[in-house]
């Protein structure tokens, strides 16, 4: 009986999903321990599946004999290590209420330390409450430490001179005051009492192997002592498993790779899948896992099996995939009963991550369900609203859908992890939409509102220049340099902004003609504040008619313009130009109590 056809007892193999900035050494992990497999020739010992590598108890017992506690038994199968790249697979990989993985391994380089996608990973494993363990990998690169390969970090630690303890503790505790800004306490693992309070750092080199027996060693350790309970299922039940990605195989036409995490699924077995219209019915012709590893460079990188138990990766051949959603439900139904209830399971599911919408408010694409879900609760976080979402490339659709909003500020795309397909892009430039992509979801929102920002500030000193600001002016004694055509007379500014061109009025609210130039020591000047004293020209008036030395007078504002302060922009001026704008709107309303409301 093969691996995949035996029963593996009541325990299932705990998923383990490898979460970290780009190029801190995600595939380098996985690599060394398959590496490490193949220089050893235990052909099939580390059994690589569709999106995921497996570890079994007896190579995990193998690398940590020489630090695993006497009193460790290892009663776990082994670990399934997700290894799709970056936190794709985090979000995929979900099910109804929560994450997939049952562990999550955050890898860190301990020299660049936090990066924007290891916050990003961090966020993912609060916001799915997955408990996780901290790589601090790279230590070979730190100085004056001597590499000894494939040895535990306790033991390759004791072997390093006093300098290199001292550089790789405080950079390890630079890693813990980062942790401890995100809300997690942390410490190297080997100084941990309590597991349950303290997230575990295992520093290591995935290019070296020092430390990924500690790693390995953490892992099971974690999951035996803390989620026996979730791992127990019953292996001989129906499949049920999430899908990895829907993609074209050669020979194959659409296919899926599916991690199953309960049950069994066998060639013949109906299954019912989320699909992006409805549920997929469909009859699997084919299951596929890759070759052994030594095998990998042969063309043909597929065996079939005939049956497949959880928890494990295939790829599952059948008929009508094409609608498949990556990120839904695969479920296996072997009787009428289970058929109507996996249909109807999987239509909850699909009603669960229907986003919120409303009239107004942005366009959301992303690559898997997970993902979507993952935005639209960052975006509710910052109170941005959503109008459509959906998974898929940004498509010509998506613009017009945008471009629907009423607020100009919310006539965008966003897209995480998607493409944007060539008619977008055209209908996008043709009717004004913004399109926003990322990979990180956290700093996609922050490139939107920081967009808003610098659009609304834009607006905002359009609009202030446009609109008329409120000022008060007294004349001058013995400053009147010409009485009329157009008079001009020395003031000062007692309170508010003061321009060119506005029109003036008294404290009686009766108008007096308009300013049209302003100087400064006989300079040209477009603007005054208060306390500056300047000559001004008002055409339409005569000194000692209409105005007088002495004389208070105000900007006489438009009506439309003092609704626009009032209501849009008070929080931008002022406090003197408030108060200029309060008397003024005064005078107006003695007259007329609803002016400018």
């Amino acid at each position: 009986m093969g691996r995949d056809e035996r029963d593996r007892g009541e325990l299932r193999t705990p998923i383990v999903c490898v979460l970290g900035h780009v190029d801190h050494g995600k595939t380098t992990f996985l690599d060394r321990i398959r590496g490490t497999n193949i220089a050893t020739k235990e052909a099939g010992a580390i059994t690589q599946h569709i999106g995921a590598t497996e570890i079994p108890k007896s190579v995990i017992e193998d690398m940590c004999k020489s630090i695993a506690p006497a009193s460790m038994k290892f009663k776990l199968p082994g670990l399934l290590f997700i290894d799709t790249p970056g936190h794709h697979a985090f979000t995929t990989l979900r099910k109804r209420g929560g994450a997939l993985a049952d562990l999550a391994l955050l890898i860190v380089d301990i020299i660049e330390g936090f990066r924007p996608q290891t916050i990003e990973s961090l966020n993912i494993l609060r916001q799915y409450k997955t408990p996780f363990v901290v790589a601090l990998n790279k230590i070979d690169k730190v100085e004056g430490w001597i590499p000894y390969p494939d040895e535990p970090f306790v033991v390759s630690y004791e072997k390093q001179s006093e300098r290199a303890k001292s550089q790789l503790d405080e950079r390890l505790y630079k890693i813990v005051g980062e942790l401890y800004e995100q809300g997690f306490s942390a410490e190297r693992y080997d100084r941990i009492k309590d597991f349950k309070r303290n997230v575990c750092i295992v520093p290591m080199s995935a290019r070296t192997g020092e430390g990924i027996p500690d790693v390995l060693m953490v892992l099971i350790g974690l999951a035996q002592k803390y989620l026996e309970d979730s791992l127990r299922i019953t292996v001989s039940g129906s499949g049920v498993g999430t899908v990895l990605e829907v993609r074209e195989e050669r020979g194959f036409g659409v296919t899926v790779d599916v991690i199953l995490y309960d049950g069994t699924i066998a060639v013949g077995d109906k299954v019912v899948v989320g699909g992006k219209y409805e549920p997929v019915i469909t009859k699997v012709r084919a299951l596929l896992k890759p070759k052994p590893l030594h095998e990998l460079r042969v063309e043909d990188r597929f065996v079939g099996v005939k049956r497949v138990v959880a928890a494990s990766g295939v790829k599952v051949v059948a008929p009508d995939l094409e609608n498949v959603v990556a990120g839904s439900t695969l479920r296996v139904v072997r009787t009428q009963e289970e058929l109507e209830n996996a249909i109807l399971e999987i239509k909850k599911e699909a009603e669960s991550v229907e986003i919120p919408t409303e009239p107004s408010g942005v366009v959301v694409k992303a690559d898997v369900l997970g993902s979507l879900e993952a935005v639209a609760n960052e975006l509710k976080r910052e109170d941005i609203p959503i109008r459509y979402a959906d998974v898929g490339d940004i498509s010509k659709r998506d613009v017009v859908e945008a471009e629907v909003s009423d607020d100009p500020f919310h006539r965008v795309v966003l897209g995480f992890n998607v493409r944007i397909l060539p008619d977008a892009r055209e209908e996008a430039e043709k009717r004004d939409v913004t399109l926003f992509c990322g990979d990180v979801i956290y700093k996609l929102v922050e490139d939107y509102q920081n967009w808003v920002k610098e659009q609304r500030q834009s607006l905002e000193k359009r609009v202030a220049e446009a609109v008329i600001k409120p000022a008060k002016v007294q004349i001058l004694p013995d400053c009147v340099f010409r009485q009329s055509k157009p008079a001009i007379v020395g003031v000062r500014v007692l309170k508010g902004t003061l321009r060119s061109n506005v029109p003036l009025m008294r404290q009686d609210g009766v108008r007096v003609g308009n300013m049209k130039g302003m100087q400064i020591r006989g300079e040209n000047v477009h603007e005054a504040r208060i306390g500056d004293e300047l000559a001004i020209a008002i055409e339409g008036v005569t000194v000692g008619r209409q105005i007088k030395e002495g004389d208070v007078l105000y900007v006489d504002i438009p009506e439309n313009h003092a609704k626009v302060l009032e209501q849009d922009m008070i929080q931008l001026l002022r406090e003197d130009e408030k108060d200029a704008l309060e008397e003024i709107l005064e005078i107006k309303r003695k007259e007329n109590p609803f002016w400018g409301r």
